[in-house]
This record gives C-alpha cells, sequence and structure tokens, in this order.
C-alpha cells in the first residue's frame, strides 16, 4: 500500500511538472506579449480601451472555460474511465461539447449585439472616443472568447488523460498570434487602428489554440458523434455540478470586473496597470497554484474506496501539495513586495511604458501579494471540493469573497485615496491590496468547511516560517544588488538581481530543510 502510495505520488508530481512546464512556457509567450503589448500602448487610452474590452468577452471564456470544466466534467469523465466504463465517458464528453457549442453560439451572437450596454455596466467611467472603441473591440473580440471555450473542452479531455503537457502550451499559439499582428503593423498605424488589428490577431490565435489540441482529443474520443442522449445519469452529474460551478466561477469573476469597474473612475492608465500587474499576479497562481490543482484534480476524482479511505488519500494529497504550493509561492510574493520594480521594468520597460509606470505598476503588484498565498491555497482546496462532488460550498465562500471585495475595493480605491491627501491614480493598488484580504477570508472559510468534512490536513507553521526568513534574506541581498545597479539597463538589472535572489532562496531553503524542496530533490533523484 505504501508502495502504491509512493508510485500515486511521483505520477502526481510528474503531472504537475508537466502542467508547470506548460504553464511556464506559454506565460514566458504572455510576457513577450504583454511586453510588445506595453511599448506600443504603455498606460494610454488605446490601453485602457482593449484591456477593458479584453476582459468582456474573456468572461465568457472564464465562466464555460476551463475553470468550469475542471469542477464539473473531469471528476465525473475521470471517474468513469478509472472504472473502464470508456464508451460512457465518451458520450459524457460528446454531449457536453455539444451543450457548450451551442450555449456559447448564443451568448456570443448576444454579447455581440449588447455590447454598448455591456460597455455601460462593466466600464462607466469611459466616455467619447475611448468608450467607442472599446464597443468595437469588445464585439471583434466575442468569437475569440468562444473558440477559447472549445480549447478549454479539450484541455479537460487531455488532463482526464494525464495528457497535461499539450492542452497547457497551447495558448502560445494565441500569444505568438498576437504578437505578430503587433509587428506586422505596430509603428505604421494610430494606437486605436492598431488596438483593432491585434484584436483581429487575437482572434485567428483562439482558433489555432483550438485546433491545435483537436487531433490528439478525436484519437480518445473516435468515432467522435455528436448526436448523443441527454438523459443519462452521468450526463445529469455534469449538468448537475455545472450550474453551481458555473455561478461560483461568475461570482469569482465578478471579484475581478469589480476591480475594473471601480478602476475606470480612476485616472487614465489605471485600468491597464490593473491588468499589467495581473498578468504578472497570474503567474505564480497559474504555476504554482493551477499546475498543482490541475493534477491533482482527476487523481483525487480517481480515488476509489471507503469514504475514510478516500478523506485519508485526501488529506495526504492535500499536505503534499499545499507544501509543494507555499515553496514556491512565497518567495514569489516577497519578489512582489520588495523587488517589485525590478521584475516590472525587465518585463515593461520599454517605448511607450517609462519609469514612472514601472513605480504604478510595483504598486498594484504589491497589493496583490498579499493575498497570493490565499488565492494559490485555496484552488488546491476548491478542487478536494469538486472531487467530493461538493460544488457548493465554493460557492457559497466565493460569494462572501466577492461581498468583501465590493465593500473593501470601494473604500480603498476611491475615498481612501483623497482622505489620505494621495493622487487618487493610486486607489488601483488599494483595490489590488483589498481584493487579497477577501481571498484570505475565503481561503480560511474553504479550509475550515474541508477540515470538517474529511479531517484536520496537517500543517507546519515552523515550515512556513523558515520560508518566510529565506525570502526575506534573500530579497535583501537583491535589494542591495538592485541599488548598485540603479542607473543600468532594466534588462541587465532584473537578471543580475532575480537570479540571485532564487538561487539565495533555495539555498537557504535546503541549509534549513525546508520538507518540499528535500522531496522535489528525492523525486528528481528517482527521474534519473
Amino acid at each position: 500500500m505504501h508502495a502504491d502510495s509512493q508510485k500515486q505520488g511521483l505520477g502526481v508530481r510528474a503531472a504537475a511538472l508537466s502542467v508547470a512546464t506548460g504553464i511556464l512556457l506559454s506565460r514566458i509567450a504572455g510576457l513577450v506579449r504583454d511586453r510588445v503589448f506595453a511599448h506600443y500602448f504603455g498606460n494610454s487610452d488605446a490601453a485602457d480601451a482593449f484591456r477593458a474590452a479584453f476582459r468582456i468577452p474573456n468572461f465568457l471564456q472564464n465562466l464555460f472555460g476551463e475553470g468550469v470544466l475542471s469542477a464539473s466534467f473531469i471528476p465525473v469523465y475521470a471517474r468513469l474511465n478509472a472504472e473502464k466504463r470508456h464508451e460512457e465517458a465518451s458520450a459524457v464528453a460528446e454531449v457536453t461539447f455539444a451543450l457548450l457549442f451551442l450555449t456559447t453560439s448564443l451568448l456570443v451572437v448576444l454579447g455581440i449585439f449588447t455590447a454598448p450596454w455591456l460597455i455601460d455596466v462593466i466600464a462607466p467611467g469611459f466616455s467619447g472616443d475611448k468608450r467607442l472603441l472599446t464597443i468595437r473591440l469588445v464585439q471583434i473580440l466575442f468569437p475569440g472568447a468562444g473558440l477559447l471555450v472549445f480549447s478549454a473542452w479539450c484541455l479537460g479531455i487531455l488532463n482526464s488523460h494525464r495528457k497535461f503537457l499539450l492542452s497547457y502550451t497551447a495558448p502560445i499559439i494565441w500569444n505568438v498570434a498576437i504578437i505578430a499582428a503587433f509587428f506586422w503593423k505596430g509603428g505604421h498605424q494610430s494606437q486605436p487602428r492598431l488596438a483593432v488589428i491585434v484584436a483581429w490577431g487575437s482572434v485567428i490565435g483562439s482558433g489555432l489554440q483550438f485546433l491545435v489540441q483537436l487531433p490528439s482529443v478525436l484519437r480518445f474520443l473516435w468515432p467522435f458523434h455528436l448526436q448523443r442522449t441527454l438523459g443519462s445519469e452521468h450526463v445529469n452529474a455534469v449538468i448537475r455540478n455545472f450550474f453551481p460551478v458555473f455561478v461560483s466561477r461568475g461570482v469569482v469573476q465578478i471579484s475581478a470586473y469589480i476591480d475594473a469597474l471601480l478602476a475606470s473612475f480612476l485616472p487614465t492608465g489605471a485600468v491597464a496597470a490593473l491588468s499589467y500587474a495581473q498578468t504578472l499576479y497570474s503567474l505564480p497562481v497559474s504555476l504554482f497554484g493551477m499546475s498543482v490543482s490541475a493534477a491533482e484534480l482527476p487523481a483525487m476524482s480517481s480515488t476509489l474506496g471507503t469514504p475514510q479511505e478516500i478523506a485519508g488519500v485526501l488529506r495526504q494529497r492535500l499536505a503534499q501539495g499545499l507544501q509543494q504550493i507555499a515553496f514556491f509561492v512565497v518567495p514569489s510574493a516577497a519578489a512582489f513586495l520588495f523587488l517589485g520594480d525590478v521584475v516590472v521594468a525587465t518585463i515593461y520597460r520599454s517605448g511607450e511604458f517609462t519609469s514612472r509606470d514601472v513605480n504604478y505598476v510595483w504598486a498594484v503588484i504589491a497589493g496583490s501579494a498579499v493575498g497570493l498565498l490565499a488565492s494559490t491555497s485555496g484552488r488546491l482546496y476548491s478542487s478536494a471540493f469538486y472531487a467530493l462532488r461538493n460544488t457548493r460550498t465554493p460557492l457559497k465562500f466565493a460569494s462572501v469573497r466577492v461581498a468583501l471585495t465590493l465593500a473593501l475595493g470601494y473604500f480603498c480605491a476611491l475615498p481612501l485615496p483623497p482622505l489620505l491627501h494621495i493622487d487618487r491614480r493610486w486607489g488601483v493598488a488599494g483595490l489590488t491590496f483589498s481584493a487579497g484580504i477577501a481571498g484570505w477570508i475565503e481561503f480560511v472559510l474553504l479550509r475550515g468547511a474541508l477540515h470538517k468534512q474529511i479531517g484536520a490536513v496537517p500543517y507546519s507553521t515552523l515550515r512556513m516560517l523558515k520560508m518566510w526568513v529565506a525570502a526575506l534574506l534573500a530579497a535583501a541581498a537583491g535589494y542591495a544588488i538592485k541599488t548598485a545597479l540603479r542607473a543600468n539597463s532594466p534588462l541587465l538589472v532584473g537578471p543580475c538581481v532575480l537570479l540571485p535572489y532564487g538561487a539565495i532562496y533555495f539555498l537557504m531553503a535546503y541549509w534549513m530543510r525546508v520538507s518540499a524542496l528535500e522531496g522535489i530533490s528525492r523525486w528528481f533523484r528517482r527521474r534519473s
């Protein structure tokens, strides 16, 4: 039994490594895309318009895409495959695609025609040419969002079969299409016209991202039939799971939209700065939170046995997963707090993106760092609930998070800066800080509820303290290097600061015998 547990643990680590590798490659492509975006748009009106416009159809992708399908579809599909009921699993996948196709097509058409009213709801602070440009961009981007929903369906199939690398590297082609649009017309067009061209590049990239995964998916489902019955118990289970997760995911998305809505009332550049910061913030969330959660969800969903045995396996998986997440997220949060200007300048400092913009985005990303550990760890707890077919508990706590985000975000973004006699533009940092506080409250609620259901998951306060000590010492060394190299190019300062920072953190963690690092070392020794 112990040997089986070890084998399963190694399998999940390998899966998490595949997910992390895929995410890392796609995020690197995304950072290159954002650097090119910053070079041509900076924090201009066109940048605000594009970022706001992209959020609206992206809402469709996030609602029907990876998060919802992972929670509602993968537990049913993976369980059927684990029980060797492959024909029933294929039927569930085919019906899910048909339902997604019909629903998404309807919403895309509806979104295109209602774009002016959507802008009034999402970015009411926009007016004039800025508002008109945003409307036009929304209408272009909506079909691309529908294609990305189909791409997320492919991801669900591939993840259930433990084929993680293709599904998480597929977004690279989407990023490449956008970058190609910039290089094709950048510098030869006005910013509004260039924004339209880049939006069309995004739609083309969305289609390519779906098509590159489709052949591998069809190999698992061949022969593929769209005509399937909707009445099977497994399809009904997916539909029953779908709606609570849909609402839960929608609630989380509403939290992000509240931030964007409030930012639209702040001076020019606030919406773009928020988006730049969220791109950087999402990197550790995706690499270390999503990678572990995505690898664990099909594994936890496939666990067979008595309720006590399943609870024991989940506690073990959660403990290991939380250790892996924290080991990487703690130094990420410390880097955002103390070396955020170096991170931002290395990625974005170019062309229209000035040193003033660097400090502005640093303040925003420092606020995001407050809730970074809570957001990444909370993903894993939510995955455990989904594996247990409990979709309502995460919904309840996500609703609490949104209510807090609205109340705290409004106060910190709008009334607080005048009360402190500071520039209103800094209210966007208050948005991310307040969202982090709300994230911690949601995490505590998720953790308490899950412990009541499966028992307490082991947690080491000493281990967490060691990681923070290692991160702070590494940050101090990085800050000293940054000060010495301040007058040099950001592309030189970045590697000279961030690489030693990472190396010192790893060495300090190894010296203090942080268990996650020892586990990773053992895994690599076994692989070699």
